[in-house]
């Protein structure tokens, strides 16, 4: 079944991507929405809209975790179920308190890390990474059509109608997670998808993955933020009618990640990485900073959410990259797992200050703190250390006891490229950190044929 492993797992791919659309597509419209929501404030109104990003930092690595103990499908289809009654409480509220409680269910329904488990458990390690970037894509693009389907559909059916849609959504996963999505033969922990907890306290100790992950937390924090403000701005300063909000949006966006792939490629294929991400800081610094300046026009609108959406598309795409490459060679998934923890962290408390800054300063405001914000990531990554060519490799070498462990361990750190080595004995599993420009694949081999394959 694993040699049909990326086939296995699309089906996952498509629930996770479900989920996601469903929690983003009312980012745009939310906003305006909750004006007409009992006791609505503009603090209450970015609690509601951000809300789902606190449940998903408490209960992303639990969830992991149960899944480890209960089995997959079981915590996936829990989590769904969660996200769905979310979706109900949240489109039945006609107040806002009852929209946070079903954001706050919502994003209780913390799946990701049990999503990403069972695809490690239906790919083998030579295909996990592609499995891996073929998950984040869907994530990517989800995210993407959510926010042009959101102020398109919101003409259609309202943001309740959105809310149960995202109902409809968790169901329809639940019935593709039992119906598509086939039984792992084996199902274990992956250190390289999951969250080890004796790995934390190395992790935590790390500064390079602490600035990213000090990174990740701010640029959805100006995210959550920047939506707050943005549909004011085109409603009230520009004179846009909500229903063609939707007009705004479609060519930004789909302009925007054509002109963050030029960026990808030169920061991955060229190695700038260092200079397209310091890059990109700047530019939503000049982004936001062109929004709380220029709100009032259209031309300023444009351009500055432009430029903010080119810039975020890009570090949401480089910023995992980054995390695999400075992480243990064995502490991948718990790095990632910390790392998600401080992106949505950093979703919730985008919604409160975006929601206070609003309140008390006017959409000029959010912009101009999110352009403060983005100038701090600036200065804590000024001069972090970029190690481009470093890779994460999982290679097969079968059951072995403690001496042979040790002795393949002294060999594998001496093939050229090979920059770290861990065998974990129970996964019969060597985890490498690697050179790109040096390692060679062949070579491995070799050394672990006929002994250790």
């Amino acid at each position: 079944m694993k040699n049909n492993g990326l086939r296995n797992m699309l089906p996952l791919v498509g629930i996770y991507a479900l989920r996601m659309l469903g929690l983003f597509m009312i980012l745009p419209v939310f906003a305006l929405y909750a004006e007409h929501l009992h006791g609505s404030t503009p603090m209450l109104t970015g609690l509601a809209l951000g809300a789902y990003g606190l449940t998903m930092a408490l209960l992303q690595i639990p969830f992991g975790m149960l899944s480890d103990r209960f089995g997959r499908k079981p915590v996936i289809a829990a989590g769904l179920l969660l996200f769905s009654l979310g979706g109900v409480v949240a489109a039945m509220s006609d107040s806002v308190t009852g929209v946070i409680a079903g954001r706050l269910l919502q994003g209780s329904g913390a799946i990701a890390a049990a999503v990403m488990a069972l695809i490690a458990d239906l790919t083998d390690e030579s295909q996990r990474t592609k499995a891996m970037a073929v998950f984040g894509i869907g994530i990517g693009a989800s995210f993407t059509f959510a926010l042009i389907l959101g102020p398109l559909l919101d003409g259609y059916i309202g943001v309740d109608g959105l809310f149960w849609l995202a109902s409809v959504f968790g169901i329809v996963g639940i019935v593709i997670l039992y119906l598509f999505v086939p039984n792992p033969q084996h199902s274990h922990m992956h250190r390289d998808v999951e969250v080890e907890p004796m790995k934390l306290k190395q992790i935590l100790a790390n500064r390079l993955l602490l600035r990213m992950d000090a990174g990740i937390f701010f640029l959805h924090t100006m995210m959550t933020a920047t939506f707050i403000a943005l549909p004011f701005a085109l409603r009230n300063d520009v004179h846009l009618p909500t229903e063609e909000h939707v007009w705004f949006y479609l060519p930004i966006l789909l302009t925007s990640v054509a002109g963050m792939i030029p960026l990808i490629i030169m920061a991955e294929k060229y190695g700038k990485m260092k200079q397209v991400f310091t890059g990109c800081v700047i530019a939503l610094i000049v982004a936001e900073g062109l929004l709380a300046t220029t709100h009032h026009f259209m031309a300023g609108l444009v351009v500055g959410t432009f430029i903010y959406f080119v810039a975020f598309n890009a570090l949401e795409a480089s910023l995992p990259s980054l995390v695999s490459r400075m992480s243990p060679a064995a502490g991948k998934g718990t790095a990632m797992g910390v790392y998600s923890t401080s992106q949505f962290f950093g979703a919730f408390c985008g919604g409160v200050s975006g929601g206070v800054m609003y309140g008390a300063f006017g959409v000029g405001g959010v912009f101009m703190v999110n352009a403060g914000m983005a100038l701090i990531w600036l200065l804590v990554c000024r001069d972090m250390r970029f190690p481009m060519n470093l890779s994460s490799k999982m290679i097969p070498v079968g059951n072995l006891n403690q001496a042979e462990a040790e002795a393949l361990v002294g060999k594998l750190k001496q093939a050229r490229g090979v920059e770290e080595v861990t065998i974990v004995r129970e996964e019969g599993v060597a985890y490498l950190k690697v050179d790109g420009n040096q390692y060679n694949p062949d070579a491995i081999s070799e050394l672990l044929s006929p002994d250790y394959s």
